[in-house]
């Protein structure tokens, strides 16, 4: 439907591109159903068709009907176009693997855990805000638990499982959570420690998917202080899959990585 609005507008997907900041190969994937857009998006892209009512609200009204849980109404204000359209893609995905240098990742974080992330990292934003934002992470999580669930792989940095986020019981909490999601077969994690050096994901944390249909190319989602970014050119995809494959060389077992938060949990008794 999309694909033939924009046809019937007269526009390329270069121009829709430049006038919506939608990435080309996205603006491909919401073309053939692959993704979802989130309201904002679909809203502008109807208005750069022209689209007159009642057309307009009719594929809004389709939008809401096609959600799946990891992309919910209530809490879409409160991320940005990049994280929403990436909640959007995990969704959708085969597998995905993190690195994170800082925290645990949102699909395996506590309600008490993200709530201290935000408070600190984003100590301005509302209560409503950072309440929403724990919400879509909570929901997130289905692709975890569906019937085929997505297979992760997380390699975290030892800094993660060292620092001290939200006071021990916060802590504790959140490794039995990560313990728990390891007794999973579709969930793989491993420490990096401190001895293993220097490392590539000094230069920050990021995401890697992979969708089901082979012809689909693969996204790294990479996290900064000032903005986020999708990446789907293939050479720099390639780069990021190299290092993740040296992270997790340099990591230790999965085992071993377990032995080394229950240590840390020992630790805080």
């Amino acid at each position: 439907m999309l694909h033939e609005m924009r046809e019937t507008a007269g526009l390329s997907k270069e121009v829709v591109s430049a006038k919506t900041g939608i990435n080309v190969t996205t603006l491909y994937r919401i073309e053939t159903a692959q993704a979802r857009p989130q309201r904002r998006t679909l809203t502008a892209m109807l208005e750069l068709y022209e689209i007159p009512e009642p057309q307009r609200s009719d594929a809004l009204q389709l939008l809401v009907d096609a959600l799946k849980p990891g992309m919910a109404r209530s809490f879409e204000d409160a991320v940005s176009e990049v994280y929403g359209a990436y909640i959007n893609f995990e969704a959708e995905a085969l597998s995905a693997r993190f690195f994170q240098a800082s925290y645990v990742p949102g699909l395996l974080q506590t309600a008490a855990y993200a709530t201290a992330v935000y408070q600190t990292t984003m100590p301005k934003i509302s209560d409503q805000v950072v309440e929403q934002r724990i919400r879509a992470r909570e929901e997130r999580s289905w692709v975890l638990t569906k019937d085929d669930p997505l297979e992760l792989w997380v390699v975290l940095d030892e800094a993660v499982i060292r620092r001290l986020v939200g006071g021990k019981e916060v802590m504790r909490e959140q490794f039995e959570r990560l313990r728990y999601h390891t007794e999973k077969r579709n969930v793989i994690l491993q420490i990096l420690p401190f001895d293993a050096g220097a490392h590539p994901g000094m230069l920050g944390s990021f995401t890697l998917l992979d969708f089901p249909d082979p012809a689909d190319p693969e996204l790294v989602y990479v996290e900064g202080i000032a903005s986020d970014e999708l990446i789907e050119g293939h050479p720099e995809v390639r780069r990021y899959g190299v290092m993740f494959d040296q992270l997790r060389a340099m990591a230790l077992s999965p085992r071993d990585s377990i032995d080394m938060i229950s240590d840390t949990m020992r630790d805080l008794e």
